[in-house]
């Protein structure tokens, strides 16, 4: 596999002055480096942080094989994309293909071979089906998360799991201050991955006639940047349009606006401080 569109999945890296040697050239060992920080955010992309997957393997994933072919050098500077497609998968092993892409050019290619190991023994390791069946399906296209919209004694214990880890114990905000009466007003949204495992949450509630208001937007720290947020923002903007609502406002995190920002979300007003983080209100035309 070289052509790009051949790969559902890329991770973008820079290349380092600590990856060149004195010619400027990426030394060929980090090109196994690029390939698992990639292989990485595949397992992301799958809903499935690397931390997690051994839970459900019930073993360890290792890497039993890696063939490299090297096409032209990387240097300094450059933009990557690693490129990570899952070739084959049986019950013994996992084998990826992998390649390095300068814009459209590949300059290094991979096959990557993956067997789990039992955690105790570290003998070999039946492959879950389930496990085979997510792999295939990510290929397939298929979305990685299940979105469910619906009340607060329905999703409490999953959202108040999310947020408590997100907004209480990353970011720092008062318990008494992330707890409202609102919650059991609200419509809420909770995104799930293959496995069960809650991943991200979000609620939406009338902010004035007409107006929905989403908040308590909160992604687990594994699985930023794998859409799983937008899934659930788009869930709720769904929930709002079908309700009759013409627009709906946030209030976002400085550092979060650019994605409400691809969402369709446009700034509006000036920077505020909320909980001692800076905010942004913003609205998108529903």
């Amino acid at each position: 596999m070289t052509k790009r569109n051949e790969f559902r999945f890329t991770e973008r890296v820079r290349v380092r002055r600590a990856e060149v040697d004195s010619r400027e050239v990426v030394f060929h060992a980090h090109y196994l480096t690029y390939f698992d920080t990639a292989v990485t955010g595949y397992w992301r992309a799958l809903g499935v942080p690397c931390e997690e997957t051994p839970k459900h393997l019930g073993g360890e994933l290792v890497v039993s094989r890696a063939t490299l072919e090297y096409h032209l050098p990387a240097r300094f500077d450059d933009v990557l994309d690693i490129g990570i497609a899952c070739h084959r998968v049986d019950n013994a092993a996992i084998v990826f293909h992998a390649a390095v892409f300068r814009q459209d050019r590949a300059l290094a290619t991979a096959e990557l071979t993956y067997a789990v190991a039992d955690a105790a023994t570290q003998g070999p390791k039946r492959l879950p089906h389930e496990l085979r069946e997510l792999l295939q399906g990510f290929e397939a296209g298929r979305s990685m998360v299940d979105v469910r919209v619906g009340a607060w004694d329905v999703l409490a214990v999953d959202a108040r799991g999310i947020r408590t880890s997100v907004f209480i114990h990353e970011q720092g905000i008062p318990e008494h201050m992330e707890w409202d009466n609102a919650d059991s007003g609200c419509v809420h949204a909770v995104a799930y991955n293959h496995f069960g495992v809650p991943l991200a949450t979000g609620r939406l509630i009338e902010h004035v006639p007409g107006v929905a208001k989403i908040g308590r937007m909160a992604v687990t720290q594994a699985v930023r940047g794998s859409g799983v947020g937008r899934a659930v923002l788009d869930a709720l903007m769904k929930a709002a349009r079908e309700r009759g609502y013409r627009e709906a406002v946030l209030h976002a995190q400085v550092s979060a606006a650019p994605f409400y920002g691809r969402a369709g979300f446009v700034a509006r007003g000036s920077v505020f401080d909320d909980v001692g983080i800076p905010h942004i209100e913003m609205v998108c035309n529903l």
